[in-house]
């Protein structure tokens, strides 16, 4: 063994990541010491059953579906499924495979994002909670004050109908004006309240001049590595918009939501490619974010796009969340945002903003 050969040697059974020679047969032809410390099993046990022997149930048939996308000379970035280890507990594994057609082999590289799956499916928990506790105390606050002021009205009707010209009790009298003025001032604190519960959003998330390219740069920025290692290519042109009334949090939140979700959703067969432009139509400004990747049936999708927990494809990371917050946030400052799209050509979301 010379010098080159040992130095391989020693990088492929001393790295930490899990570096795997798989054949289109769909076995191990090698694997390094990795592979068997975190899965539990013998090097002998990995290369005697079928890889997909490994993956947990739920994942083998899209596992299966891109290995064939692999085997027709696709490469495979960044996949995500679980594999099941010789004790029985579940892993998250995230590869990057380079097919080699001509020796009929994969090569693959993956990483174990147990715990970063962890934390984001805790999130994810944690952020659909506190959406539904929200919504529920809205929709409880809305519902109080409007049972509240149907019978105040219904009194301030009654007492209104009441002839003080026939009553000759000064007290009755004087207790029928307190009753007129303590409706009143009951009346107009629950519409100030149904005037607050409107505006709720708007006083925390503060209407200002946002950059479109700034905004861009930071979630470029902040997704660096997951646009670098997917291949996307981010093509973006604000030269004939290039600000927007909106909010920056809010922005940012849109274009991280809508650059993930096209990657996530990117078709097998080639790189992503998305597409960032505003325009102004009519007067009206308007920001298109377009994609290359799977696409939805809109005649299947209809109105639950932007659905909480709303999915439309069989991927394992998809939680139904991105696009309901996308929604939220350009409803929420009086915005629109509608969608086409068709299915293994793309998804175009174009947003329209209030002025």
């Amino acid at each position: 063994m010379n010098s080159s050969d040992f130095k391989f040697e020693l990088f492929f059974d001393s790295s930490p990541d899990l570096l795997c020679i798989a054949g289109y047969d769909g076995y191990f032809k090698r694997i390094n010491p990795a592979v068997s410390n975190l899965l539990g099993y013998t090097m002998e046990e990995l290369y005697a059953r079928p890889i997909n022997d490994f993956v947990y149930e739920e994942d083998k048939e899209i596992t299966s579906r891109f290995r064939k996308e692999l085997t027709r000379s696709k490469p495979l970035l960044n996949f995500e499924n679980r594999y099941v280890t010789k004790q029985g507990n579940i892993l998250w594994l995230s590869w990057t495979s380079l097919p080699v057609e001509s020796d009929q082999l994969i090569f693959a590289i993956a990483k174990n994002i147990t715990h970063k799956k962890r934390l984001e499916e805790e999130r994810n928990t944690l952020l659909a909670d506190l959406t539904k506790i929200n919504k529920d105390l809205k929709q409880l606050t809305y519902t109080t004050s409007h049972d509240l002021r149907s019978p105040v009205s219904n009194l301030l009707s009654i007492l209104s109908l009441i002839d003080n010209s026939r009553i000759s009790d000064p007290e009755t009298i004087q207790l029928i004006g307190i009753l007129k003025i303590t409706g009143e001032e009951l009346k107009d604190t629950l519409n100030n309240y149904v005037d607050v519960l409107s505006q709720n959003e708007r006083l925390h998330a503060a209407i200002e001049e946002v950059d479109l390219q700034e905004s861009l740069n930071n979630v470029l920025l902040s997704i660096s590595f997951l646009i670098q290692t997917a291949g996307v290519t981010v093509q973006a042109d604000f030269s004939r918009l290039d600000k927007v009334k909106f909010n920056k949090v809010y922005m940012e939140s849109v274009f991280l939501n809508l650059l993930t979700n096209s990657i996530k959703y990117a078709r097998p067969d080639c790189l992503p490619v998305i597409s960032i432009f505003s325009e102004k139509i009519n007067g009206i400004n308007r920001l298109v974010v377009a994609d290359n990747g799977m696409g939805f049936d809109m005649q299947k999708v209809k109105d639950r796009i932007f659905g909480l927990h709303q999915k439309f494809h069989n991927h394992t990371d998809s939680k139904g969340i991105g696009l309901y917050l996308v929604f939220n946030h350009v409803t929420s400052l009086a915005g629109q945002i509608s969608v086409e799209s068709t299915i293994n050509e793309g998804t175009k979301f174009i947003i329209s903003f209030q002025e």
